[in-house]
């Protein structure tokens, strides 16, 4: 079963690698495929089921529980673990922001790497530009970082010119190299509008290209170029196709104004869960390892056996990671607009290395063939799909220990700025304490897409 893009063909862009689901299921017995003779109408409700944040909230807890059963091969949760993280994450939080002004997690943190104002630098190049204007920018910026943000691999460093001695790793890095890359016009086909993203220079970024961005080589290397670069132009195609919603420019900065048109009440509310709407509709078909339903892109989706659920969509969890990364981190941009974003916990905590590493780490998960640990894994695997299942799970049954430590309620500290206070910063320092690389304890073989 191939997914089918809505993206123009012919453009000379490579072609994902998806895995049948009948190969799938002959690896492996517990993964369900989708039966073949479903109406469009069944197909339309199982796509927008397996696209609504709490179907993703309910199947991963429905994992939890399986495993609480004692019916995983994969794992066992030692619950008795959860008090001592949450104080870890309780303490962390306090340490990095004693009045407990905690920013949402969001990819503009790491724009402040090094303790640099670069929104400052580009609020200076949008200097008398429109605020609607002003909103697409960063919009833009943070859409091409966020999708840059994947696993680095523990070797890469970037450099930000003209300072030979400030050295950026991992998430850090990618965000600095992708917001010196953006203000420069790499992604911009207008030479006299550079702070921009298009359609047109997106569809013809190559690995060269983007490797000189990122200052990557044999001596420096970079995981997942290609996978990268397979997103990108994948992106640009979906903006071209798609002139409605991002205009002829096929610039992805336009959804602030379809967002913006939702928006109600005084002041202007918009739901967080309608920013994550529009971009899984507009973009669920460019994930290269993405799932599909009978030639339905689904995206970041996988089968598992304890997901539960009803309809063709049954047995298989949503995780859209990359996704709600992306919503966190689009929250600053339209408030800074003056479009207030309410409803954050309808999101979910994102599972992922620092988050899930945390959780093994700190032995709240405890994998019964712990060997599997220096075994590279890739992102369908039964294993990685229950471990970023119970990462979900996990973060929920923590968000109120945590508040509770901290004496905040949940609409004061919503689980968004548990993340940031928080649980990503705590999974990364336990493993810098564990291994001298401070990598996390799950390898990964990504196309640098999902991680």
């Amino acid at each position: 079963m191939r997914r089918s893009s809505p993206a123009r063909r012919g453009a000379g862009l490579p072609e994902a690698k998806t895995t049948p689901a009948a190969s799938l299921a002959e690896a492996d017995p517990s993964r369900k495929t989708v039966p073949a003779a479903h109406s469009d109408a069944e197909l339309d409700a199982a796509v927008r089921v397996l696209r609504d944040p709490a179907t993703i909230r309910t199947r991963c807890h429905a994992i939890a529980a399986a495993v609480d059963a004692g019916h995983s091969p994969h794992f066992t949760i030692d619950r008795m673990q959860l008090e001592p993280v949450a104080e870890r994450v309780a303490q962390l939080t306090q340490s990095r922001f004693p009045d407990l002004q905690i920013p949402c997690h969001s990819r503009w943190r790491h724009f402040e790497a090094g303790g640099v104002d670069r929104k400052e630098r580009l609020d200076d190049l949008l200097a008398g530009r429109s605020t609607q204007e002003i909103a697409r920018s960063r919009i833009e910026l943070t859409l091409i970082s966020v999708l840059l943000d994947a696993g680095a691999g523990p070797q890469w460093r970037y450099i930000e010119y003209p300072s030979l001695t400030q050295r950026y790793a991992r998430s850090e890095g990618l965000a600095v190299a992708s917001f010196r890359a953006f203000t420069s016009g790499r992604f911009s086909s207008d030479p006299d509008d550079p702070c921009r993203v298009d359609a047109r220079a997106l569809m013809t970024i190559d690995s060269p290209t983007l490797a000189t961005m990122f200052q990557a080589s044999p001596g420096n290397p970079l995981v997942g170029i290609d996978g990268r670069v397979a997103l990108l132009r994948r992106l640009g195609e979906a903006l071209h196709d798609q002139p409605q919603l991002f205009g002829l420019d096929g610039r992805p900065g336009m959804m602030f104004d379809a967002l913006s048109a939702r928006a109600t009440g005084a002041p202007k509310t918009l739901p967080a869960a309608d920013i994550l709407g529009l971009l899984l509709d507009a973009f669920s078909a460019i994930w290269p390892s993405g799932q599909s339903f009978e030639g339905r892109p689904v995206g970041d989706v996988w089968p598992h056996r304890d997901a539960g659920g009803d309809g063709p969509s049954a047995g298989h969890v949503p995780f859209h990671k990359l996704s709600q990364w992306l919503t966190y981190s689009l929250l600053e941009p339209f408030e800074w607009a003056g479009i207030a974003v309410g409803g954050l916990d309808a999101l979910t905590g994102l599972p992922e290395y620092r988050n899930g590493g945390l959780l093994i780490d700190a032995g709240v998960l405890v994998p019964s063939r712990p060997r599997r640990l220096a075994k590279a894994m890739t992102p369908a695997d039964p294993w990685i799909v229950e471990w970023r299942a119970l990462t979900v799970a996990l973060l929920d049954d923590l968000a109120p220990m945590v508040r509770d430590l901290l004496g905040v309620t949940a609409s004061a500290m919503p689980l968004a700025c548990i993340l940031e206070g928080g649980t990503w910063a705590a999974g990364r320092a336990i493993a810098a304490e564990l291994r001298k690389t401070g990598a996390p304890p799950v390898t990964v073989d990504s196309d640098g897409t999902v991680f």
